[in-house]
Parts: structure tokens; C-alpha cells; sequence
């Protein structure tokens, strides 16, 4: 397939990259290589596919709406992956003017590009912080998700309502996939799990919020890419026993789905801490603190329908992912 890709710099992007290269599919990859955290990470994550045969590669901003119509136009993609946007909860709460311009005007422009270019499939990411100040356990996408606690959550369910507008009016398959705290090599620096890593390392001490009471459904990077994989090769089809009186938040009678990627296995993050450590060889050195603003105590993602539907399930323990992480962390930054 010839299959576009935004975020392809990024981290769940170039990982995904190069399982769309290595089973022979055509990628055109976006991304707008910005500087919410080192651009010289994502240099480095095009480089290990930049010169193949069957990719190519734009950098340009899912913002620029001339830019967008002329990729799709051009380029005639049979399937897309939305991965671009402002991530992060807390600079969320710093600028959010941020994550309107890129994850609601920028995935207008992907709609719309999709809308007129025939294109089959359209998967994107969503988050596991729609569930916001949702409190049953585990998180279902057949729950009700009206009440996030983050503009970066309320940016990513208005994705999902906004594919659902599309999907119903232009018969658009459209499929929305909500993460759970994704790690791994080739990571983002601003999330927990580098910065702990770095800290450490450097005998520092590393902020554990929430007093280290969080749990999380942490799940592996390749666990991430397959489920996305899985999905792609399959449009979303509609419900057919969709019911209006009673409406399935997670399925529709237009051709939409949203589902839970998710390790099915939250931990406690100071075992998540201590899991790092024992990688390391090195005791952190915690200073406690309180919880912060946008962040959910706990998340736990139900997989039933990933399971039932696509026979696949994430696996990899905490410990194992852990402990490739750092090993990749010790080459990649020679230490």
C-alpha cells in the first residue's frame, strides 16, 4: 500500500515507519521537526529510513492547510496514520493555543485531505487522557469520556467526534486509537521514563508526583505499532446494530471505531521506578510531590475488543521493556 504518515520523526511514527518499509509498503512521511523537545532525537529516528527507496520524506506542519491539500493531491495515499500533534499534558496547561493549531486545525486538513483524495482508511491517535475524571476501572471505550481534565484530552476526544462527523457524512472509515503511556527506545526526553533514566544516571534527584501513587498502564512501543499495523489493514466497518436509544460510545452506524491500546497491566510507578533502577544498577533519589494539575491518578485500559476483533493483545512486562530501553539509552548516548 502507499500509506501516509504524520509524526513520522516521532516516536510511535518512525517505529511504525519502519514496520510499513520492511513489509514492502510505499510511506510518505510528514513531520514539522519542532522544538517541544531536542529535534536532534527525531534527526535521528529519519535517519534509520531517510534514504529508502519507497519513502519519502516532507517537513511541513499539519497547520498549513496548502501544504496538507498539496501532499494529498500529489502523492494519492490509499491509507493515512495521524500521529502528529502538541503532545503533553502539562505544557497543555502552558500553551494551549499549541495544541489547537496543530491537533484540531491540523487534523481538519488530514479530513479534509482524506475526504478528497479517496482514501480508504484514516487511523489516528487518540489518548488515554479522553478518560479524564472517569474513575471505572478498567477504562472501556464503551464509557462515556465527556469530562477531560487536560486541553491536550479535549483535544484528542474532539478528534474523535470530528472523524466521527466525517466518517457519517463521507462514508470515511476512520478509526481512533487511545494509548496508554507508551515507552520504549527511540522515546520522547520528556517523558518520565527519560528523564528518570538521565537523572539517575547523572546522580540526580528525579520528581516522582502524586507521592509515587500513580498506576499505569505503561505499554511498550513494537506492543503499540503492531496494534496499529493490525488496525490499518482493516477499514473500520460500521455497527449495524448500532442502537440511538442506547448509544455505543465506542462504535457507530457510520464506519467509526475507536479502541484501547493499553498493556491490560497497570503498575505502580515506584515499581515502574524500581523496575529502572535494577536496569541501571543505580538507586534514584526521589523527591516526593504532589499531584499535578491534568494528570489522572491511575489508568488500566480494557483490550476485550482489540482481543475479540484483531486476536491481539500487548504483552510485553515492564521489566523486559524496561531493560531494552536502557540499553538502547546506553549506545544511543554513549554512557
Amino acid at each position: 500500500m502507499k500509506v501516509l504518515v504524520t509524526g513520522a520523526a516521532g516516536f510511535i511514527g518512525s517505529t511504525l515507519v519502519l514496520r510499513l518499509l520492511a513489509r514492502g509498503d510505499t510511506v510518505i512521511g510528514i513531520d514539522n521537526h519542532n522544538d517541544y523537545y531536542d529535534p536532534a532525537i527525531k534527526e535521528a529516528r529519519l535517519e534509520r529510513f531517510a534514504k529508502h527507496p519507497n519513502y519519502t520524506h516532507l517537513r511541513i506542519d499539519l497547520a498549513h492547510r496548502k501544504a496538507i491539500y498539496d501532499c494529498f493531491a500529489f502523492h494519492k495515499p490509499q491509507r493515512v496514520v495521524n500521529l502528529a500533534a502538541q503532545a503533553g499534558v502539562r505544557y497543555s496547561i502552558e500553551n494551549p493555543l499549541a495544541y489547537i493549531d496543530s491537533n484540531i486545525v491540523g487534523f481538519a486538513h488530514i479530513l479534509e485531505g482524506c475526504r478528497y483524495n479517496g482514501v480508504e482508511h484514516l487511523v489516528y491517535a487518540s489518548s488515554s487522557s479522553v478518560y479524564g475524571a472517569n474513575t471505572a476501572m478498567p477504562f472501556s471505550v464503551h464509557q462515556n469520556v465527556d469530562h477531560p481534565l487536560s486541553l491536550y484530552a479535549a483535544s484528542k476526544k474532539s478528534n474523535e467526534l470530528m472523524a466521527h462527523t466525517y466518517s457519517h457524512l463521507y462514508s470515511l472509515p476512520t478509526t481512533g486509537l487511545r494509548f496508554f503511556t507508551v515507552y520504549g527506545p527511540w522515546g520522547r526526553p520528556d517523558m518520565a521514563l527519560f528523564k528518570f533514566t538521565k537523572a539517575i544516571l547523572a546522580g540526580e534527584p528525579i520528581q516522582v508526583f502524586n507521592y509515587g501513587k500513580h498506576r499505569r498502564d505503561f505499554t511498550y512501543i513494537d506492543d503499540i505499532v503492531e496494534g496499529v499495523i493490525r488496525i490499518l489493514d482493516r477499514p473500520a466497518p460500521p455497527n449495524l446494530d448500532w442502537n440511538s436509544a442506547l448509544p455505543d460510545p465506542g462504535t457507530s452506524k457510520a464506519p467509526w471505531r475507536v479502541y484501547n491500546i493499553g498493556n491490560n497491566s497497570p503498575v505502580e510507578l515506584m515499581d515502574y521506578i524500581g523496575a529502572l533502577e535494577s536496569a541501571l544498577g543505580k538507586k534514584a533519589e526521589m523527591e516526593l510531590l504532589p499531584l499535578q494539575a491534568g494528570d489522572v491518578p491511575d489508568t488500566y485500559a480494557d483490550v476485550e475488543d482489540l482481543v475479540d476483533q484483531f486476536h491481539y493483545k500487548p504483552a510485553t512486562s515492564v521489566d523486559d521493556g524496561i531493560a531494552r530501553f536502557v540499553a538502547w539509552y546506553r549506545e544511543y548516548f554513549k554512557v
